[in-house]
């Protein structure tokens, strides 16, 4: 029987334009869906940012029952003193962290530079990072970096002489000493562009004195990585809320300061 010659040269598969077609659409639909997965991501970062401060805020306020008032910010600063140890807030919360082994790694008697705290200091603690700070490099001279940092006071509209913050140097703050109250006064904030934070060392708190996230590179400011801008920010009594850039200076200086008996600003 004759094989049709039609028959045989019949092809099931795409012609060429069928094909380009198909890849356009894909295309097409790539570009449509990237940025709603690359919001979803941003989103989950954002989410996840803040729950670390959330956790931060119970660990302070655990230190605080235990000893009557929270940590000090910097303890012996070497700005004051060049042998000072300098050792930061975010020590004494790593038992309220479940980090007592770390904490315990930690000899309180020695700077946070000293042979005695390296391994310590070595230590990559996810609560002390924001996921939408991604660097090359998680550690500065060896030591373990940390994006949140605690409210030494503000200079957008005063001189923070004394220091109207906080976390300070050498003293500890009470609750019964934020007269703003504790829901209108911030404690610690992202800080994630200063580059130089780690969470042995006590630098990492700071005063305020630019708007949220227009710091000169390198400054430790209350600024963040997060897509959309703004930044998280922990307040005395244990709620994180989310600044806005564009967050009136007012407003600003105002929750960052714990007695300026300012009015009681919506923000």
């Amino acid at each position: 029987m004759a094989i049709s010659k039609r028959r045989l040269c019949s092809n099931g598969g795409f012609t060429l334009i069928e094909l380009l077609v198909v890849i356009s659409v894909i295309g097409l639909l790539t570009g449509l869906l990237l940025p709603a997965v690359m919001a979803a991501r941003g989103a989950a970062r954002k989410a996840q940012c803040a729950s670390n401060l959330h956790q931060l805020g119970i660990a302070l306020h655990q230190y605080h029952k235990s000893h009557r008032e929270f940590p000090i910010g910097c303890i012996e600063p070497r700005c004051y003193n060049r042998r000072g140890r300098q050792l930061a807030w975010s020590i004494h919360l790593l038992p309220f962290l479940e980090q007592t082994a770390v904490y315990d790694m930690v000899d309180l008697k020695k700077p946070y530079y000293h042979s005695a705290n390296k391994s310590a200091a070595a230590n990559l603690l996810p609560i002390f990072l924001c996921p939408s700070h991604t660097r090359d490099d998680y550690y500065e001279a060896g030591r373990a970096v940390c994006d949140y940092g605690g409210i030494f006071g503000e200079r957008l509209l005063s001189n923070n002489s004394p220091p109207n913050g906080t976390m300070l140097y050498d003293q500890p703050i009470s609750l019964r000493e934020i007269v703003d109250g504790a829901t209108h006064t911030i404690i610690l904030s992202e800080d994630c562009k200063s580059q130089d934070m780690q969470w042995i060392n006590g630098q990492n708190i700071f005063e305020q004195m630019y708007p949220i996230n227009k710091a000169p590179a390198g400054e430790n400011e209350i600024s963040s990585m997060h897509l959309g801008g703004g930044a998280h920010a922990l307040n005395c009594d244990g709620a994180v809320r989310f600044l806005s850039e564009s967050i009136d200076l007012n407003v600003l200086a105002a929750i960052i300061t714990r007695a300026g008996r300012e009015s009681n600003y919506d923000y």
